[in-house]
Parts: structure tokens; sequence; C-alpha cells
């Protein structure tokens, strides 16, 4: 199986046109999580020399320095050199699933040049970490996977549609269940659609360490001087946050930037975040720990995979059950912060998965 790769590349230019060293960007970035620039040369395999040739040339560019060095106490970046590595944060966690989806796109039309008829599986879903998981088991297997990240409710409707035979989504347990189901429902069949089940997962407010602007709750978004970074419309994240606001009586059009700067992943979320670029962000707990920053849990949901009855014993959603079945995934998944690998491959029908509404009548 050939694979296509694509990643983001960024740089700056200096007032002759020269760009700075990728691999400074690189450095920087490392000694932001080593704390050392011994540290970041090991990670990198630079050599100490090279490292500090390199930051010098970047400080001659750039007409400001990149590092503090105290000794006994490691490096530190200084706020310029913090700017840069965040802005490579950010750059990573917005257009790397874009990239990958485009990447596997390509995949599927070379590959089916070059393996006429063989069966490629389509997976439409939101960029979430157990999702992110199991394409990277599937691929493993030797499974074909075209992959397409798109917000939970766009993913439904494609496979109602026909344009996937997955779609990723997920719906919180609790209060909001009925509201969150209704958001779908017009996709579903309940005699063909079957749930896989996936994961738990906690969605909650993400934070500076510290939490210095004191945010506990929805209504304090509203509070003047908050700056919020949202989800794009069309996520399962964003109807979950509306569900909050309006138990709240909250009018988002007093939250700034809650039209104004719309992100498509939990991960560019955590990353605006952690840039100061905002002072609160909603989404998974998983990246928000990876990039140092508080979370507070607002709700747990479960993670599925949405498929048609009719699918299931073809090979491809076989090598499908048979990863989220496996002992290595689901220790993998249990690894990430606030998921939890509960019911991990069970399959039911609507009925089964959602029990209470099926008892209330709700669909």
């Amino acid at each position: 199986m050939h694979k296509v790769s694509i990643k983001p590349l960024w740089t700056i230019s200096d007032a002759k046109g020269h760009n700075l060293a990728p691999r400074l960007l690189e450095l920087l970035s490392e000694v932001q999580g080593h704390g050392s620039l011994s540290g970041s040369c090991k990670k990198t395999g630079a050599s100490y020399r090279h490292a500090w040739s390199l930051i010098r040339q970047g400080e001659e560019q750039l007409g400001m320095p990149l590092l503090n060095m105290e000794r006994g106490k490691g490096s530190t970046l200084t706020p310029l050199a913090e700017k840069l590595v965040w802005a490579g944060h950010r750059i990573s966690a917005r257009l790397t699933p874009m990239l990958e989806s485009l990447a596997s796109e390509l995949e599927g039309e070379i590959g089916r040049v070059l393996s006429a008829g063989s069966e490629t599986l389509r997976v439409h879903a939101s960029h979430g970490f157990a999702v992110e998981k199991l394409i990277q088991s599937l691929a493993l297997t030797g499974t074909r996977v075209e992959r397409k990240y798109v917000g939970s409710i766009e993913a439904v409707a494609s496979l109602h549609e026909g344009g996937c035979e997955i779609a990723g989504f997920h719906i919180p347990q609790g209060e909001f269940e009925d509201i969150a189901f209704k958001h779908y429902a017009r996709w579903l069949v309940p005699k063909e659609s079957r749930i896989i089940h996936v994961a738990t997962r906690r969605q909650g407010l993400m934070v500076a360490s510290g939490n210095p602007h004191k945010i506990y709750e929805a209504k304090d978004l509203t509070r003047k001087g908050i700056r919020f970074v949202n989800r794009q419309p069309s996520s399962g994240t964003r109807v979950l946050l509306e569900c909050f606001l309006k138990k709240a009586h909250i009018d988002n059009t007093q939250i700034t930037g809650y039209f104004e700067q719309a992100e498509f992943t939990h991960a560019a979320v955590a990353a605006f975040v952690a840039s100061g670029m905002a002072d609160v962000g909603f989404g998974v707990e998983t990246p928000a720990r990876r990039f140092k920053l508080e979370f507070l849990p607002l709700a747990t949901e479960r993670y599925f995979l949405l498929c048609n009855q009719s699918d299931l014993e073809r090979p491809h959603l076989q090598s499908v059950l048979k990863v989220l079945n496996s002992d290595e995934f689901q220790f993998a998944v249990n690894q990430l912060p606030g998921y939890t690998a509960a019911h991990c491959g069970q399959v039911s029908t609507i009925p089964e998965a959602f029990p209470d509404l099926a008892a209330a009548k709700k669909y």
C-alpha cells in the first residue's frame, strides 16, 4: 500500500529575503518542551555547536534574542521565541487534519489505479484522538482507508447519502442526550443504522494554567474582556456548547469570539488558548493536557461510529471491529487523557444504544 504524506512547513523572511532555518524553529520547540538547549539537541540530533549557530543566525536575522540562558537553570525562550513556537503549534493543529484528509484522498485515487478492484474503506469523522488511533491501527493491518475529517453532522449526513461506509459522531450522556440526538436523527434509519461504540470522553473548558481569569462555567464566557475560541458550526462540540448556553439562558452574541474565531479541531482550539490568543476554549481533555492547559470538565459523551447493517459483514468493517476489540487499541485509548474505551467494539441498534430515548419514544 502506497502512502501519501503532506506536512505543513512555514518560515519567516527577513528584510533581505532570507528565511529562518526550519531547523531553528524545530530546536526552539524542543527547548520549550525540555527546558534546555542540550535536551533539544538530543531530541533533534543536532550538535550543540550547530544549534548555537542556528540560534545566533536567527537572532541576527530577527534583531532580537531568542534564548535566555542561566547557569544551572537551563534555557528558556524569550517572548519572541515563544511566539514563534506557538505559531508553529497553531499551524500544525489547524492544517494537519486538512492535509491528512487531502493525502488520504490522493492515496485513494492513486490506489484505485495501482490496485484496481480492491476495496477501500471510506471514513468521515471529526478529528478525534481515538479515531486517529483507529486509522493508524487499520493502516498497520494493510486495510486501505480513505478518511475525511469533517464535522459530526456532515459525517452522519454523508453516510446517509452514500458518501462513506463509516461516520464518526458523539452524543453527551445525561440531560443533553435527547437534544444532541435530534441533530442527527433525520439521517438515522432505525432498521438499518448500526452504532459501533468506541469510547467515552470528557468535554469542558480549556484555560491557561492556574486559571488566571477564574473561568469555571458557561456564564463566565460573557464577562467583559474574556476572549473565546469556538469550534465550527457543524461540529458536535459546538452543539454541546450551545446546550450549556441555552440552559444558562446565555445569548451567544454576548461572548467575544463566538462567531469571529472558530477552529476545526480540538487541538487547534487548545493551541489558540495556549498561545495567548484566547482566554478560553471548549473541547476535549487530551489536547488541553498536551498543551499544559487547565481543563475543567463539564460533560461526558459517548463517541460512536455509525454504519449500515448491510455493510457489517464486509471485510473492511470486520477489520474495524477486530481493531476496536483488540487489547492493544483499547489500552491506547485508555491512555488518552479524558478517554475511556467503554464498550469499545460493541455493535448496537439505535434502541439498544439509546434505551432511555427509545423508552420515551423520542425517535
